[in-house]
């Protein structure tokens, strides 16, 4: 018997579709293959205790899943949910009709809660771009996915919330998505204000050039003269977010994991890292390249504080090797030509 579910794979701040097959066979055996990291592998004692726990069959068979395509490397828990129903459908213990129109996302839990995962908008405008109907996700990640227009977003708690919604039997029901209205409500709250600032005419009218044409600004000053808190209101003079520019930044903020209180970032980012920061948290990258700091202020403002307490690394110097028939052109080239007399 074989099923086939679909779920998805964050790589960069980009989303790829992952098919999970399940097929069963005659043995005891439990078999993933694709390219799992660990933390996939490990899906087989969580599905196994969340079976257990909400009295779901567990088949005593061979079961393989291979996640396909098989030379992308797949990390992270948010395949457990596509795992679990495709092993449920293979059973019969779910129906099968709408697997192939729905993406599925979540880590479960032992008791078959379904926890949030990382970089749900991403998935869902691929989603979207590839027409699929709509997306399971955790009921944590359900404001965020409701970002995008055109899909049917259903937040779920639990496995058997999942069971009876692919079943019919379900109340979930799509959560409405933001509409301009809503984005443009949101994008005009903050708590900040440059108004506030008092007196510092000269100063705040530096930030005002600076906000108009998108320029750097170095602000000198003794401890205390207002310099961050200048720097902290400096959003607010900044043009409102677009809804793209919105789904943008929302995009990057989801990849790295950012909570946040509404789904949308509907305000210009603010990030002051700390002048400890590593390279790489600044700059971003990794094993698995993850965002920065710099790309989590993108279309908002960096603040550097402390700005010579941050590391300055020296260039590599680079060795050169020169063949001797070739060092006297080198050098020549090197210290120019030779002038020619009057």
């Amino acid at each position: 018997m074989f099923i086939k579910t679909y779920s998805s794979a964050v790589f960069g701040i980009s989303a790829t579709t992952i098919q999970v097959e399940v097929n069963i066979d005659i043995g005891i055996n439990f078999h993933l293959v694709g390219l799992p990291d660990i933390a996939v592998r490990e899906s087989h004692q969580r599905i196994k205790a969340a079976f257990r726990n909400n009295k779901l069959h567990f088949p005593g068979k061979e079961v393989t899943i291979n996640l396909s395509p098989a030379d992308i490397r797949k990390e992270g828990s948010v395949f457990d949910l596509p795992i679990a129903i495709g092993i449920l459908a293979v059973t019969k213990q779910v129906k099968e009709t709408r697997l192939s129109e729905l993406l599925l996302l979540g880590e479960l839990s032992l008791d078959g809660s379904i926890q949030r995962t990382k970089g749900v908008l991403a998935i869902a405008l691929q989603a979207k771009a590839e027409g699929f109907k709509g997306l399971i996700v955790p009921v944590e990640n359900a404001p965020e996915a409701d970002i995008v227009q055109g899909l049917e977003i259903y937040g779920v708690k639990n496995i058997i919330e999942v069971i009876a919604l692919l079943n019919g039997k379900s109340n979930v029901l799509p959560t409405p998505t933001i509409g301009p209205a809503a984005f443009e409500q949101l994008a005009t709250q903050t708590n900040l204000d440059f108004a506030e600032v008092k007196g510092q005419l000269h100063v705040k009218r530096a930030f005002e050039i600076a906000a108009a044409g998108s320029h750097n600004l170095i602000l000198v000053g003794p401890p205390g003269a207002g310099k961050s808190m200048l720097a902290k209101r400096l959003p607010t003079i900044l043009p409102p977010m677009t809804l793209e520019e919105a789904l943008e930044t929302t995009k990057i903020h989801s990849v790295a994991g950012k909570k946040r209180s509404a789904g949308i970032v509907s305000q210009r980012p603010f990030r002051k890292p700390h002048h400890t920061i590593s390279d790489i948290g600044l700059i971003g990258g990794g094993n698995f390249p993850q965002p920065g700091e710099i790309s989590l202020a993108h279309n908002g403002v960096l603040f550097l504080d402390e700005l010579p307490e941050y590391k300055r690394h020296k260039p590599p110097r680079k060795i050169l090797w020169v063949p001797p028939q070739c060092r006297s052109a080198l050098l020549a080239a090197r210290l120019g030509p030779t002038p020619r007399p009057h």
